[in-house]
Parts: structure tokens; C-alpha cells; sequence
């Protein structure tokens, strides 16, 4: 497992943007496939989307679609979640976390704290 930190939410009115940071706690190269997740009050965490480090392919929730980007800086060894056009319904905890393999949310075995991302109306 490898210990990951979220940084860049915050309070936002609907319409705004926001982007998410993550990069491992410790010097770890990163090489799996890397996702975001959310958790709103009362209600299960959901996959929002992934990359795979390696290849770059990409996958999002039909929610996010059109709205939300994924990608990773190999460079800075972080990957990032930039949201637009945020609605009242993308608040919550969003979470990154890491999958050595798969791309099912069992995969990912690592996880942040996460950060509060609250979108206003």
C-alpha cells in the first residue's frame, strides 16, 4: 500500500471549477492505476474516474463525463481531477486512491484521507 495526499478542495459556486492534487506520502514512483472516488453525507462512495499510470487510458462515471478530466504528471509523480461545471451535486469527500491492477473498486488498495470539495447554488 501506498500512503496518498489529496490536496485542492474547497468551496466553489455551481458552474466553477476546481482541481484535485494527489501524489504518494513517501518517495514512491507511481505505477498503477490511479483513481478518484467521492463520498457524499448519507450516501456510498462512488467511483468518479481512473488512469492508468502506464498507458494513460482513462475512465469516468457517466456523471462526470464531459465535465471532469483525469491525468497524471510523471514528471511531478502526481495525478490530478480537474472538475468544471460543477454542480451542487458533485459535493463531497473525494478520494484519491491507487490500484496495483484492476480497475474495479476492490482493486484499489490504497487510499487518501480525502478533501472536502462544496459546491454551492
Amino acid at each position: 500500500q501506498v500512503p496518498l495526499v489529496e490536496s485542492g478542495g474547497g468551496l466553489v459556486q455551481a458552474g466553477g471549477s476546481l482541481r484535485l492534487s494527489c501524489a504518494p506520502s513517501r518517495r514512491t514512483r507511481i505505477t498503477y492505476i490511479m483513481g478518484w472516488f467521492r463520498q457524499a453525507p448519507g450516501k456510498e462512495r462512488e467511483f468518479v474516474a481512473a488512469v492508468n499510470w502506464s498507458s494513460g487510458n482513462t475512465d469516468y462515471a457517466d456523471s462526470v463525463k464531459g465535465r471532469f478530466t483525469i491525468s497524471r504528471d510523471n514528471a511531478a509523480n502526481r495525478v490530478y481531477l480537474q472538475m468544471n461545471s460543477l454542480k451542487p451535486e458533485d459535493t463531497a469527500v473525494y478520494y484519491c486512491a491507487a490500484s496495483p491492477s484492476g480497475w474495479g473498486t476492490r482493486d484499489f488498495s490504497s487510499w487518501g484521507q480525502g478533501t472536502q470539495v462544496t459546491v454551492s447554488s
